[in-house]
Order: C-alpha cells, then structure tokens, then sequence
C-alpha cells in the first residue's frame, strides 16, 4: 500500500495496533455530491506567498507555503466541480463587528473588535476573513458564515443540503485539526458521506494535518487523493 501522510507519526505499537485490524471502510461517493470550501480566506495565507515564520509577522494567523499550495489545488477542484455541475459551498466566519457575537475562540482573535490602531494592520484586520481568489464564490455561490468551528453548528447548511438532496460532501479548506475535522465529524453524524482531498486541506502544524487526516481517514469519511477526486467529477462531467 501506498505510503500516507500520517506513516511516519505512527509508533511502532500504533503501526502493530492497525495491522490486527481490517482497514476501515471506505465510504465512497454518493448520488449527489457538494463541495464545502471552509474558511479559505486571508487572514490564513496573507498577501504573498512566504515561508510561514515570515508571513506571520503580519498575519499572525497564517500557515505559510503549504497553506498556498493547497489553495492552487483548490482552484482544481472548484473548477472540476463547476464544470460537473456540482455546487460548491463556501464558509467563512461571522465577525464581531458584523453580528455583536463574540469569537468562538478569543485565543485566535489577535484583535479586539475595535481593531488594531496602526494603519496597515486596521487594513489587515478589515481584510481577515475575504476569500483568497483561488478559493473566491462565484455569482450565485452560496456562502454562509458561521461562529463555531464547524460549518454545520448554528448555521443554515443543513436545511440547504437537504433541499438540494445532497448525499456526499467533498470537503477542502481549513484547519484540517480544527474547523475541517470539526466539520467533517459533523457531517459524518448527519449520515452525509464525507471525502476529503488531501493536498487541499492545510493547518498550522505538519503533525497535526497529518494526525488529523489520520483520524478523519479511519472513523469519519474517506481521506482520498485529490486526483482521485477531480476524476470522479470529471466522469460526472462526461
């Protein structure tokens, strides 16, 4: 078998551990599928593409090179799933300044609603949360905002899949350890087929994608190659 990302985390124990065991199912594609693009926004990449310990000088929040890089296979898989007629979906965050409503997780909200006072960084701040543009809604996308890590809590999303009878939702974006899984774990507990294309999620830590797709990989959906995903939207496509 084809070495995964996760391998080289697991213990020797871990690695024993899994052989006694058949591997987990895979849960495969559905009827009806929806690509949900989560938080795919500035304040994770900034405005160039630098290693990560440069960009985060500016954007705190940043994931660096590897967070790009799963931008410009994003852009793929959108344009695979627009070509097939599959929607896509795109979540973002729900600001203070919009909704009253504070972050779900002051930790990460390197400012208060008031903003930053130097020019440059209101700028940024004012910026945070706008889609990066291999990752930007197009005309008549849905787009919905959320105030928890996962897309599912507190949000319409459910209602819509339902009325759209999707089955399957392809999952990219991130943090894959954060709101990815928290949304994936979500959607697994709504009885939705959940896939996730690995080169198009990202976080902060190499350890913790990995980990984190490990985890998704073996109870909650199918962590597949991105190739593979784009095929089968290709062949919906033929």
């Amino acid at each position: 078998m084809a070495e995964r990302i996760w391998d080289r985390f697991l213990t020797e124990q871990d690695k024993a551990h899994l052989d006694i065991f058949p591997p987990p199912p895979v849960y495969g594609f559905g009827e009806r599928a929806a690509v949900i693009s989560v938080d795919n926004y500035r304040r994770v990449v900034g405005d160039e593409r630098l290693p990560l310990l440069e960009s985060i000088r500016d954007w705190p929040g940043s994931m660096g090179l590897e967070a790009w890089d799963a931008l410009d296979r994003t852009a793929e898989l959108l344009a695979s799933a627009r070509a097939a007629g599959v929607p896509v979906i795109h979540i973002t965050s729900l600001t203070p300044e919009e909704s009253g409503i504070p972050g779900w997780t002051p930790r990460l909200d390197d400012q208060s609603t008031t903003g930053p006072s130097d020019p440059a960084a209101q700028d940024r701040h004012r910026r945070r949360f706008d889609f990066v543009e291999q990752a930007a809604p197009l005309p008549g996308e849905v787009i919905i905002k959320k105030t928890a890590p996962s897309a599912f809590f507190g949000t319409p999303l459910t209602a819509h899949l339902v009325r759209e009878r999707i089955d399957t939702l392809i999952i990219c974006g991130e943090s894959a350890s954060g709101c990815v899984r928290a949304t994936v774990v979500d959607g697994c507990s709504l009885r939705y087929r959940m896939i996730v294309p690995e080169e198009c999620v990202y976080d902060r830590t190499e350890a913790s994608r990995a980990m984190s797709l490990f985890d998704i990989d073996q109870k909650y959906g199918d962590v597949v190659p991105t190739a593979e995903v784009t095929a089968w939207l290709d062949a919906r496509r033929a």
